[in-house]
């Protein structure tokens, strides 16, 4: 890799963005079919849909800077990914369960708002406004999702403190 300019800096960190996305919409079923609550296995499957339409806008980035998505493995998210398998395959109250399922859903979710600040940050700076519009609404979507979590938490983690 080579990072002579923002606009290499920009490209590498949406192909991370890219394969992070594509990673999550392999792991976002297996986390649906984990949860035992309804409204949190809800959440992850709109999330699935959510997170189809983001890898879309980053194809459509890549086609206007005319760049190729491919050629980066994103190891953080395959980190987060392998902690939330490890409470999918965990032996554990339903309520606690969903409990560790929405805070490795919070981790993925602040890491790609990071990311997706910072891209969308670059993309202002280089003047790619289209580009800059597009990863807002991203940013958006993904600070929603993670609020969606903080309001199904509230009553998840209280079932979770006192399990049947």
């Amino acid at each position: 890799m080579k990072l002579g300019s923002l606009h290499d800096l920009f490209v590498e960190e949406l192909k991370d963005l890219y394969n992070a996305e594509n990673q999550l919409t392999k792991a976002l079923p297996k986390m649906a079919k984990a949860a035992s609550f309804e409204g949190l296995r809800t959440a992850f499957k709109d999330h699935l849909a959510e997170t189809q339409h983001q890898v879309e806008r980053l194809e459509t980035i890549f086609k206007q800077l005319e760049a190729s998505p491919k050629g980066k493995k994103c190891k953080a998210m395959m980190g987060l990914i392998e902690e939330g398998k490890e409470v999918i395959d965990a032996d554990g109250e339903d309520a606690v369960k969903d409990a560790a399922l929405i805070a490795a859903a919070q981790r993925v979710e602040h890491y790609e708002i990071a990311g997706y600040g910072t891209v969308r940050t670059y993309a202002e700076l280089l003047g790619f406004e289209e580009a800059a519009k597009l990863l807002q609404e991203t940013l958006d979507e993904e600070a929603a999702a993670d609020e969606k979590l903080t309001e199904i938490a509230r009553n998840i983690n209280v079932m979770a403190q006192s399990p049947a």
